[in-house]
């Protein structure tokens, strides 16, 4: 080879890199927090050209787990396979000798690579697996981020190649630095995600059961990790015995949302409770306790309640009367199938705003086998999509479900308009009023009342 073809071959070699190391950060940054995604794209993306084939392990305690490998040659990807999937059977903490699972440091095998693991091996099909892999010239290299080891990326080279040189090195240990700081950060994102979307869920409690009067929820997460957010939904009882619904949406989607809308529906049913006030006394003695006690966020809400008189028992009515902050409408599904939007003109302001705004509120009499249905826009809004489209798409659906029982008139809502990628977390709430006139349905469930009410 002339001085020339080796400069050339030299500097090819060099642009070959860069673009690894480059698609190796756009990749990691694509997958986002799936881990399993981005690990076998990483595995993908360093063979052939840092090695023959590749392991990617993450530690987990004291053991690894396989996530991820990818041989340049496909009739030896049976082997390897199984060889990922037994190596580590009968092993709790080595992988190479005395490389335990913590250790930050590199192992380079020049040479020698099947014999030297072979003796760390257990199980006599991975022994066997390695054997027909091969491996002449090996490097472990740990993947950290932070002070923690989060994994390793294992390279391995057949007789066929030379050992990794320096340079090589260098840059197999910069895509593990990459991979391992975008694990981390997954990692941290999960737990994030788990801590909010745990407290999300503590406050998010059973509803009363009514006599005919059926409550049911739904919350469904966000399928991106740090997008849990502030949607909440409430369901009590006043001492006078009227049914209140709640529906919110903090602003945000993180922990401090979720921290809000906690903060936000204790101090709001503390109110509704106490006061025993409608729903714009009740959404206007909460924003004024949100700049009293200094609660600075914004947030969406509707307020409803159901209200009947003993007389108005009798001529089977129930009247909702509801005050929206700036939420999305709540409806009103008929028997026969007809849906109501309670618009009732321009929601008022948000809440966090403006504690002076004039709140209003509307009552509507609802017939014996109504569902209303309250929901966060997680529901009805999308990318690139009019909300009116999403609000007519849910009022179409449920048109068709009148028919259903309660549960799977929600199930199938959430079903026909959330997809599995959906950006927003989804909470509602939907009422059924039963006929009085006979005993509260099976479908229903047994009533059940707080202490105060029985």
């Amino acid at each position: 080879m002339t001085v020339r073809h080796l400069a050339q071959d030299l500097a090819r070699q060099a642009t070959e890199r860069l673009v690894l190391l480059s698609g190796v950060s756009v990749e990691l940054t694509a997958a986002g927090r799936d881990v399993t995604t981005a690990v076998t794209r990483l595995a993908e993306m360093v063979v052939p050209l840092l090695g023959d084939w590749c392991v990617v392990s993450l530690v987990e305690g004291e053991t690894h787990r396989n996530v991820a490998g990818h041989h340049v040659d496909p009739a030896m990807r049976p082997a390897l396979e199984a060889y990922m999937r037994d190596r580590f059977t009968g092993r709790t903490h080595a992988e190479f000798g005395p490389h335990t699972c913590h250790s930050p440091q590199q192992l380079i095998l020049p040479a020698g690579t099947t014999d030297y693991v072979l003796r760390t091996l257990n199980s006599p099909q991975a022994k066997a697996a390695l054997t027909a892999l091969a491996p002449v010239s090996s490097a472990r290299l740990p993947m950290a981020a932070r002070g923690r080891v989060v994994g390793f990326l294992g390279l391995a080279r057949g007789a066929d190649r030379p050992p990794m040189s320096a340079d090589e090195l260098a840059v197999a240990q910069d895509v593990a630095d990459r991979a391992g700081l975008a694990l981390e950060n997954a990692r941290l994102y999960a737990a994030q995600h788990s801590l909010a979307e745990g407290l999300q869920r503590s406050l998010l409690t059973e509803p009363p059961e009514p006599d005919h009067c059926q409550i049911t929820v739904r919350y469904v997460p966000a399928a991106e990790i740090a997008s849990v957010g502030g949607d909440w939904f409430d369901s009590f009882l006043q001492p006078d015995g009227a049914t209140v619904l709640v529906i919110g949406d903090v602003m945000g989607h993180d922990t401090a949302a979720a921290g809000a809308m906690g903060q936000l529906r204790s101090m709001l049913r503390t109110l509704a409770w106490h006061t025993g006030a409608a729903p714009a006394e009740v959404l206007s003695n909460l924003d004024a306790a949100m700049l009293g006690l200094a609660v600075n966020t914004t947030a969406t809400a509707v307020v409803a309640r159901l209200e009947q008189t003993p007389q108005e028992r009798e001529q089977d009515i129930t009247w909702l009367r509801w005050s929206n902050a700036g939420h999305p409408p709540p409806m009103v599904l008929d028997p026969d199938g007809d849906v109501t939007v309670l618009s009732a003109g321009h929601p008022d302001l948000l809440l966090g705003l403006d504690p002076q705004t004039a709140r209003g509120e509307t009552a509507v009499a609802l017939r014996r086998g109504s569902t209303v249905l309250l929901y966060t826009d997680g529901l009805v809004e999308r990318r690139g999509q009019d909300l009116d489209a999403g609000l007519a798409l849910l009022r179409e659906n449920l048109a068709r479900l009148a028919d259903l029982p309660l549960d799977q008139l929600c199930d199938r809502v959430l079903e026909a308009l959330l997809d599995a990628g959906t950006t927003d977390d989804v909470a509602l709430i939907a009422v059924r009023l039963h006929p009085q006139d006979r005993p509260r349905p099976a479908e229903a469930g047994p009533v059940r009342l707080p202490p105060h009410v029985g």
